[in-house]
């Protein structure tokens, strides 16, 4: 059995566990490698598989054939059994860990319905867990932080190669942002989408984890951010440039998801970028 691996485990402690996010191990391997499993893990794992094919089996679940490039999530407490098929294949692995995990599912990162994802590209996946690889090789002293980091990284980047998805951004999402400030109603997005507003909250929930409502208020109010802290614009006015009628209304919403009135987030953030005061 000829095949060639390089792997590294490490052990963050508490601290570096309240980030959210953390990397218990890495790796590289590629060739005839033996069979995974069954077996279960205690934690998350994302194996990308940059060139060959095999399958994949979880639970009692039927045969899933993988062809490279995808990615095989292993989902914590869930049985798993896999393997390449002749001549082998070249895998990248990362084992991670936290509750900001738990996030990346709800916002649609993994999904243990469908644990084998194809990809359009590896390239992007492989070159940020071989960064990994490249901290651990060189004993980074921040160590477990710098991969912390960079796992946040990968998660994005399989979001971003995911076969099923336009890597430019989905097109119900980009309609959505692109007419968001609009003063129209969910439905009224819907229509002009020409899809049943069901099926308008269904794509939204799948590619953004959200509501569409949500993801229409975050747009807005991401705007009103930017015009308190950049424009000499009254607060009614932005509140009507981002769709809002009533300024009354926009202040609520506004200090409900922010924390504070649109007034004094402009206290702390506004620049008039006027030159001539010492």
């Amino acid at each position: 059995m000829s095949f060639r691996r390089w792997m590294h485990y490490l052990t963050p402690g508490a601290a570096h566990r309240r980030l959210g996010l953390v990397c218990l191990g890495v790796g590289h391997q590629d060739g005839r490698l033996p069979t995974v499993g069954p077996r279960t893990m205690q934690n998350h794992v994302a194996v990308v598989v940059t060139q060959g094919k095999g399958w994949f089996r979880q639970n009692d679940e039927p045969v899933v054939e993988v062809v490279a490039p995808a990615v095989i999530w292993l989902f914590p407490g869930v049985q798993h059994h896999y393997a390449a098929h002749d001549p082998g294949w070249t895998e990248w692995f990362v084992d991670f860990t936290g509750p900001a995990v738990t996030a990346y599912a709800e916002l649609g990162f993994l999904d243990p319905v469908n644990p084998v994802t194809p990809l359009t590209s590896a390239e992007g996946v492989s070159h940020a867990i071989g960064r990994i690889a490249q901290a651990c090789r060189r004993r980074s002293p921040y160590l477990e932080v710098e991969t912390s980091a960079i796992v946040h990284e990968v998660l994005v980047a399989l979001r971003h190669a995911r076969a099923d998805e336009d890597p430019h951004g989905d097109p119900v999402l980009a309609s959505l942002a692109r007419d968001a400030c609009l003063p129209i109603s969910v439905a009224e997005h819907a229509k002009r989408l020409g899809m049943p507003l069901a099926d308008l909250r269904l794509a939204v929930r799948r590619l953004a984890g959200c509501s569409p409502k949500d993801y229409v208020l975050s747009i807005r109010l991401n705007r009103a951010k930017d015009l308190l802290a950049t424009a000499d614009l009254s607060v009614a006015s932005i509140s009507r440039r981002v769709g809002y009628d009533d300024p009354a209304y926009f202040t609520r919403i506004f200090t409900r998801r922010v924390g504070m009135p649109p007034t004094e987030f402009r206290a702390q953030q506004y620049q008039s970028f006027q030159v001539g005061h010492a």
